[in-house]
């Protein structure tokens, strides 16, 4: 991996949309000026021209929902494998020893590659540590999020549980975080440190991106916290919300029409939703994901996120938006063009980030990825790939394949007769 300051693109050449269409794309600085047929004039813009002939384009990857504090610890924690009782246990064994500097060693290894897959937007949870030292993985963050700015836009959820003061929150948000978070749901009480956590972020005018309904059968967080924040004027999403999974579709529907209304987005974690829920059943497994495209289609604003990388809650995971979109697709149930969405436009919206994509007026965060279609690009997820924030060029991997020679065949069909 060599290090080159981005480079500002003016123009990409021969590349192909989602629509099938090979275009012709003009930048201006971070936003996208013209795209029009592949051959056609583009205006003169400031910057250089990048021939992506093989390549499909699409808006970057959006990352709503990542625990960059927590990735790449799996093998320095050597957790069992479990549910998520057993994962919250092994993190917080090892969090009451956690190092600054190591801290931002692993989330800025996991940041780049997803950088390098495309995602260009990262929203990530940051822990409230126990201990002496609440703020570890907030400084390590924060110093991350300066490290790459102007590679990518990394926004901070401070995430804490029912044990922790108000005041530690107070200081995670002083310290430069930017939404309130938490996970009421495991509370003894939920609906009161749900009410909490709305009240602090109501009191610092944030943001709130809280983990609900986190199992199968657990607590409703989710309706509480609709009727809570309906009207309010500040972002607020959920994610997980595998119990949605199980509901009736008359309840769902209910709840959907809470959750529209409140404008809360709901994101998706089928990866880490996958590997946590189900552990206690012996046959017919259930497999908690939230029902995103029955959501979508009640008017929710949906995304899909990766959640954790290699940590005690989930110990796989490719950073790779496409990886998400795939299991959305086999897990979900949704459609390719459904799934691709729910990890790059829906994200964006979900996370309150411009509009981005090969679209005239959007904003130039684009990848451009070796694949003849949409449906090529989410099945195989070449890491062949080139990678644009703001209209500069951030990223680029180039993949080099040697197989050896295949010996031909011939037909074993008989001679058809003259």
């Amino acid at each position: 991996m060599s290090a080159v300051p981005p480079v500002s693109i003016a123009a990409l050449r021969g590349v192909r949309l989602t629509s099938g269409a090979v275009v012709d794309v003009a930048l201006d600085g971070d936003e996208v000026l013209a795209v029009v047929p592949a051959g056609s004039p583009l205006p003169d813009t400031d910057g250089e021209t990048l021939d992506l002939t093989g390549y499909l384009l699409t808006a970057a990857g959006a990352e709503p929902h990542a625990h960059l504090d927590k990735s790449q610890s799996w093998d320095a924690i050597r957790p069992p494998f479990g549910d998520l009782e057993r994962a919250i246990e092994s993190w917080h064994a090892f969090a009451l020893t956690l190092d600054e500097d190591d801290t931002l060693r692993r989330a800025r290894s996991t940041a780049l590659r997803m950088l390098a897959s495309g995602i260009t937007a990262v929203r990530t949870h940051v822990d409230l540590l126990r201990g002496d030292d609440a703020l570890t993985g907030v400084r390590a963050l924060v110093r991350l999020r300066d490290e790459l700015d102007g590679l990518m836009d990394i926004e901070l959820v401070a995430l804490g549980g029912p044990t922790i003061a108000d005041e530690v929150f107070e200081a995670a948000l002083d310290a430069g975080v930017d939404l309130v978070g938490g996970a009421p749901h495991l509370a003894d009480d939920p609906i009161a440190d749900l009410e909490r956590l709305i009240a602090l972020a109501r009191r610092r005018d944030v943001g709130l991106d809280l983990h609900t309904d986190e199992s199968l059968a657990g607590a409703d967080t989710l309706a509480a916290y609709a009727r809570a924040v309906t009207g309010w004027h500040r972002p607020r999403s959920a994610g997980h919300c595998v119990r949605l999974s199980m509901m009736p579709a008359t309840a769902l529907a209910d709840l959907a029409a809470d959750v529209r209304a409140a404008d809360i987005g709901v994101i998706a974690l089928p990866i880490t939703n996958l590997y946590l829920q189900g552990w206690d059943a012996d046959h017919a497994v259930p497999r908690g994901i939230a029902p995103i495209g029955r959501l979508k289609a009640a008017g929710v604003r949906v995304a899909a996120g990766a959640d954790n990388v290699r940590d005690p809650f989930n110990p796989v995971g490719r950073c790779d938006h496409l990886e998400t979109a795939s299991l959305l697709v086999s897990a979900g149930h949704l459609a390719p063009e459904e799934a691709l969405a729910a990890v790059t436009t829906g994200a964006r919206d979900v996370m309150g980030l411009a509009f981005a994509g090969p679209v005239a007026g959007a904003r130039a965060d684009l990848v451009a990825i070796r694949a003849e279609s949409l449906g090529d690009a989410v099945a195989f997820a070449s890491a062949d790939r080139v990678v644009l924030h703001r209209g500069r060029l951030v990223s680029r991997t180039t993949v080099s394949t040697e197989t050896a020679a295949s010996v031909p065949t011939r037909s074993a069909a008989p001679a058809t007769a003259s």
